[in-house]
């Protein structure tokens, strides 16, 4: 349910200006940030609970990574997915069900905290996972867009389209406002590998302008 941000939203913590971020895989010592950021990026009935949250970090083919400040080593961003079949689509609050034969990296959930709105951390998080995804020869991408995000990700390149099943539409369904479900094809490397980045937690650093 990528919602960017939660800019907008009484009650958001001052804005901070850090320069510098890393961006790493997820563990379950960070689902206390992760819940706080999400607290301030979605509406209450967007918000998933904790036990969904530690299920989907112990999955070994979930794929989630998180932005941090390296100056306080505090998550303030987070992207949660995991291979699927395009098409289909996580209910709100539905456990994560990889596919063993996946054309389809799903995003499920992107938030950047208001604290560090304006330093590129989504853009960055959408990018790795998009790479990740490219080399293990995934051919499409999707995520369901809630709130106010469709601006951000057409700029990412993905575009609505409509569930072609019921069963992915009673999915979409579950989410609040006017969810809609939104795709992209991948152009493939040439000679690229299916390399296996679901160990890998090697810091990916960049600063954000």
């Amino acid at each position: 349910m990528p919602g960017i941000d939660g800019s907008g939203q009484d009650g958001c913590p001052a804005r901070t200006t850090p320069s510098m971020f890393s961006l790493r895989r997820a563990r379950p010592a960070d689902l206390p940030a992760i819940l706080a950021v999400q607290a301030q990026c979605y509406a209450p009935q967007l918000n998933e609970p904790l036990s969904i949250w530690q299920q989907r970090l112990q999955h070994p083919a979930a794929l989630c990574w998180v932005a941090e400040a390296q100056a306080t080593a505090a998550p303030l961003a987070y992207l949660a997915g995991y291979p699927a079949c395009l098409g289909s689509i996580t209910a709100l609050n539905g456990d994560f069900l990889p596919a063993t034969a996946a054309n389809c990296l799903y995003l499920h959930d992107l938030a950047v905290s208001p604290v560090a709105n304006g330093h590129g951390l989504g853009g960055a998080l959408v990018a790795e996972a998009l790479r990740m995804a490219q080399a293990r020869q995934w051919p499409h991408a999707a995520l369901v867009c809630v709130q106010d995000a469709a601006p951000f990700w057409h700029k990412q390149g993905f575009t609505v389209t409509e569930p072609a099943t019921g069963e992915s539409r009673a999915a979409l369904a579950t989410y609040p406002g006017a969810a809609r479900y939104m795709t992209r094809a991948l152009p493939m490397q040439q000679g690229a590998t299916r390399s296996d980045f679901a160990n890998d937690c090697r810091f990916r650093q960049a600063r954000f302008r």
